[in-house]
C-alpha cells in the first residue's frame, strides 16, 4: 500500500496539481490586497467615495454585508482575467500539437477502395476533349 501511495503521491500531475494549489493562494492573496487598497478606493471616487467593504443592509437582528460581495465579486473577475490573460500569452508560447489519429485497419481499406473506384471512373470515361 505504501509503494502504491508512493507512486501516486510522486506522479507528475499531482504535483502540479500541489504547486497550482500554492501559488493560487499566493495570487488570491495579492488580488485581494489590489481590490481592496487600489481598485475600491478608485471606483469609489468615481461613484461618491463609497467604500464597498462597509456597505450592508440591516433587516431586524440580521445584517446583510452586500459590499463584501462585491469586493469578492470585482477579485474573482480580477482573477479571471489574469488567468485569462496568461493562458492566452502560453497558448502563444506552446503552439498545441497536433494530434493525428492513427488510421485503422478498416479505415485503410476503404480508402484503397475509394482510390481504385476513382482510378476505375477516370479510366473508363477515356481521354476528355
Amino acid at each position: 500500500m505504501w509503494k502504491e501511495f508512493k507512486a501516486f503521491i510522486t506522479r507528475g500531475n499531482v504535483i502540479d496539481l500541489a504547486v497550482g494549489v500554492i501559488i493560487g493562494s499566493a495570487f488570491t492573496a495579492i488580488v485581494k490586497s489590489l481590490v481592496s487598497t487600489l481598485i475600491n478606493p478608485l471606483i469609489g471616487i468615481f461613484i461618491g467615495g463609497i467604500d464597498f467593504s462597509k456597505m450592508a443592509y440591516t433587516v431586524g437582528s440580521a445584517k446583510f454585508k452586500y459590499g463584501s460581495f462585491i469586493n469578492s465579486v470585482i477579485s474573482f473577475l480580477i482573477t479571471a482575467f489574469v488567468v485569462f490573460l496568461l493562458v492566452k500569452a502560453i497558448n502563444k508560447i506552446m503552439p498545441r500539437k497536433e494530434v493525428t489519429p492513427k488510421e485503422t485497419k478498416t479505415e485503410h481499406l476503404l480508402m484503397e477502395i475509394r482510390d481504385e473506384l476513382k482510378a476505375s471512373n477516370n479510366h473508363d470515361k477515356g481521354p476528355q476533349a
